[in-house]
């Protein structure tokens, strides 16, 4: 019985004192989740490409940081973990960065996808392989890596932004495997619809669209469980975990029928 209730990690919910780097966090889900972590009184360290937003976010949270980051960049993700490991032992990274456009297979641009891969997954693979030997040592710490829906099957318009979030479940599972007997925790988060930049370029009713603020709520809840997993909202997203089980035939005549 114990097996199937027990957190698969160590619960997150005292974060006073706690250094927490977020990496994609000069808007949206990123954003939202590193003024919620400061006000559990975090130390909070944010990282994107964009300095500007960055400055204004520290200048309206005491004691945060800034790091500007571009994370296709491999010199500059060195540079940067250098920086926010010499504060002291990282308690949490958060790996937010995504970028997303709508496509179809006849507008497949070879280009575009690459740029969605290089951001989206291997942007952590970078922030991983510089943070991981210092967690490693230190025998504590947290992963948290920010994924989708949009990942668990084959959606329309998502032609090159679902692999990658596909790509990053897949990749946290295997750090939890790697990772757990070491004493590092490591979670995946799978937004459904939440008002961003990114889902802004949507021309379609997003079903149980929550604010950033909201959803940032909902990962400190997950955190706080110790769960691996942490979806919302629960109402679309528990729908969403259905159609990864159906039959293929069943799943593509249900997305034809909702998307086209």
């Amino acid at each position: 019985m114990g097996l199937f209730f027990t957190p698969l990690n160590p619960p997150l919910s005292n974060w006073r004192g706690k250094t927490v780097w977020l990496v994609g966090a000069s808007s949206g889900i990123g954003e939202a989740a590193a003024a919620a972590l400061h006000a559990a009184g975090a130390r909070v360290v944010v990282s994107a490409r964009r300095a500007d937003a960055l400055a204004g976010f520290a200048q309206a949270h005491a004691g945060s940081v800034a790091v500007p980051l571009d994370v296709s960049d491999d010199a500059a993700v060195r540079r940067a973990a250098v920086q926010v490991l010499a504060l002291g032992p990282l308690d949490c990274v958060v790996y937010c960065s995504g970028i997303y456009t709508p496509t179809r297979a006849f507008a497949l641009d070879a280009a575009d996808a690459i740029r969605h891969m290089d951001v989206n997954y291997n942007g952590a693979l970078r922030v991983l392989a510089a943070v991981l030997p210092d967690m490693l040592a230190q025998g504590k710490g947290h992963i948290s890596l920010v994924s989708s829906v949009a990942g668990y099957r084959g959606l329309t318009n998502g032609l090159v932004y679902g692999p990658t979030k596909a790509a990053l479940t897949h990749l946290a599972e295997g750090l939890y495997l790697d990772l757990h007997e070491k004493g590092l925790g490591v979670s995946v988060i799978n937004p459904g619809f939440v008002e961003t930049p990114a889902t802004a370029v949507n021309d379609f009713a997003m079903p149980a669209l929550i604010s950033a603020a909201q959803a940032a709520q909902h990962m400190l809840r997950g955190w706080a469980g110790g769960d691996f997993e942490i979806h919302f909202p629960k109402r679309f997203t528990r729908w969403m975990q259905l159609l990864r089980v159906l039959p293929d035939r069943w799943y593509f005549a249900l997305v034809r029928k909702f998307t086209q």
